[in-house]
């Protein structure tokens, strides 16, 4: 059976397929068929050769339990001895790889495509690599996509019921040694959440780098806040030859713009489900991907489980020769079963950054945050715009307006000795609407040097003017500039279930617009951070009416606010505003 929150989903047409053999890269001309790549072949210009013969099964159909056939693409070693297999899950085309799009991007980042064969699926793992040492590789089109009949969807239970399928044929595959696992980044480590949580017998680990786990918290409605310009961007992806429909979720938000909606809960991930041993990567930098990977990491079941945090953007860190041998060690041992010391591999590897160069990677601890932090409270004084450690015995209001610059205000305190931040930062924020009855309310947490200079860090090789073109206000992705939070104040109320002082959580589930005079309390998650000052540096924390890091990626807008009319921050007394900061002792 399809799944049944099918029956909840909005849908419009699929984006037309074009097959010309360029658009979706040199190889997806459709075609069922067997054939062996030789050893120095190159798949296309600027691709690296193939280090070895590739025994590729092209089209190969898989039947889901609903009837409907999806199309996949399974990359071999040549040899008669049973393979574990690697699974890319996601809807960017399975022959991609040499996409006019793709190659663009990788280039515009500054990695160039050299590093890969061109059979690499985008965001997935290379064949070329992982055929070489004993490894299958199955990159699939999900239902709807290309030839893959059905509809699509994306995210949710139905994804997830399709992966399980596909997982338990290619167990069955006399090739196979029955052995499964999931990885790649973004897309293919959020579908992974969902996937495993189904528990599909032969699933034996999976890899999740730097993915979101909730459609609704860490996609469309961020902090309560709408945003469908990068769903957008996401949904042109769903392209289809056989007429195909694509799930629409900018309908969706329309249709469901409260979290409790059945449709919302489908695409909320359970870790908490997920059993299999998991290493899982993270990073500070991701502001798509940042929060539902922590989030995913704190409820994860897996007895056996690993995190890594580290200081670069999910496709540098994916793609690096190292990183690519330390995910075989853990592949190895689970797939293969070669004794070697990945159990040896610390619980959690956590990065201290400092903006100037001297960021420390690989710090090894049992938990995150590390034992030695601990929550400290920095309050706002109004009338100097300090952050000091005992809040003001009288309120002090600070008003600034939504359609007049600078649509913010500010706070500061610069250490008088070295400080570090790991772990988990929030702001209590007490404030009223002027003239208004909402307000959508960004915070920022910056580090500025000991000229005042505010900094941040480029988390991709391209550093040149295009790219600081990009990132000066948007492309986030891209530049680390701080920990973040947003919070729609209509939207505030707290999930007794999952929010803790540490780490609010939000119900979503209803409206209370704010009356003219009402003091509200914000508590707004922020992003999690490890961030190092010198004596002499300054934090610096931002709340604004605006999107001050702007989007996601180059070429997209960031979220429009609902903001009119003033703010009115409050300062001290019963009304103490804080920054909430993770300091190490």
């Amino acid at each position: 059976m399809t799944a049944k929150i099918t029956d909840k989903m909005k849908f419009s047409p699929a984006f037309e397929y074009i097959d010309d053999g360029i658009e979706h890269g040199v190889l997806s001309p459709f075609e069922t068929k067997e054939v062996i790549l030789k050893k120095g072949e190159v798949i296309a210009e600027g691709f690296k050769p193939l280090s070895g013969d590739i025994r590729m099964l092209k089209d190969v159909p898989v039947k889901l339990r609903d009837g409907v056939t999806i199309y996949t693409d399974i990359y071999l070693p040549v040899t008669v001895e049973k393979v574990p297999v690697l699974i890319a899950w996601s809807p960017y085309g399975k022959s991609a790889g040499t996409a006019p799009r793709y190659k663009n991007l990788f280039n515009m980042l500054g990695m160039g495509n050299h590093w890969n064969s061109g059979l690499t699926k985008f965001e997935a793992p290379d064949p070329d690599y992982w055929c070489a040492h004993g490894y299958a590789v199955c990159n699939p089109d999900m239902r709807g996509i290309a030839h893959s009949e059905g509809n699509t969807t994306m995210l949710g239970s139905q994804e997830a019921e399709d992966g399980y399928d596909l997982i338990e044929w290619l167990a069955a595959q006399n090739w196979s040694n029955g052995k499964i696992a999931l990885t790649g980044t973004s897309y293919l480590a959020f579908s992974q959440w969902y996937i495993a949580a189904e528990q599909p017998p032969h699933l034996t680990c999976i890899n999740p780098t730097e993915g979101l786990a909730d459609g609704y918290r860490d996609l469309a409605f961020i902090g309560g806040i709408p945003d469908k310009n990068f769903i957008e961007r996401l949904q042109v992806n769903h392209v289809s030859a056989t007429g195909a429909l694509r799930e629409d979720l900018t309908k969706e938000m329309d249709a469901y713009p409260l979290a409790d909606a059945a449709l919302w809960k489908d695409k909320m991930a359970d870790p908490r489900k997920i059993t299999v041993p998991a290493f899982v990567i993270a990073s500070y930098s991701n502001t798509l991907h940042t929060m539902g990977t922590f989030r995913s990491w704190r409820t994860l079941g897996s007895k056996e489980k690993w995190l890594r945090i580290h200081d670069r953007q999910e496709w540098p860190y994916y793609y690096d020769e190292k990183n690519i041998e330390e995910l075989r060690r853990f592949f190895d041992y689970y797939l293969l079963g070669k004794e070697n010391d990945w159990l040896e591999t610390p619980t959690v590897r956590y990065s201290i950054l400092d903006f100037q160069g001297g960021n420390q990677t690989d710090i090894s601890a049992e938990s995150f945050p590390p034992a030695a932090s601990e929550t400290k409270r920095y309050y706002m004084n109004g009338r100097f715009r300090t952050l000091q450690e005992n809040p003001e015995l009288a309120d002090f209001p600070v008003n600034y307006t939504a359609e007049a610059l600078p649509g913010r205000t500010s706070f500061q305190m610069t250490f008088d000795q070295a400080t570090t931040f790991v772990g988990y930062p929030k702001a209590k924020l007490f404030m009223e609407a002027d003239g208004y009855d909402d307000m959508d309310v960004f915070v920022w947490v910056q580090k500025l040097d000991k000229f005042g200079n505010v900094l941040s860090e480029f988390v991709v090789p391209n550093h040149g003017a295009a790219l600081q073109d990009f990132t000066q206000e948007g492309a986030s992705a891209l530049r680390y500039k701080g920990a973040w939070g947003r919070l729609r104040a209509s939207m505030r109320q707290l999930d007794d279930q999952f929010s803790t002082d540490e780490i609010p959580a939000y119900r979503f589930d209803c409206v209370e617009k704010l009356s003219q005079g009402e003091i509200v309390e914000l508590d707004i998650v922020l992003s999690p951070m490890g961030l190092a000052y010198e004596a002499g540096e300054t934090l610096r924390v931002v709340v604004s009416t605006k999107d001050e890091l702007g989007s996601v990626m180059p070429g997209t807008p960031g979220a429009k606010p609902d903001n009119h009319e003033a703010h009115i921050l409050h300062t001290g007394g019963e009304y103490a505003s804080y920054l909430q900061l993770p300091i190490v002792k």
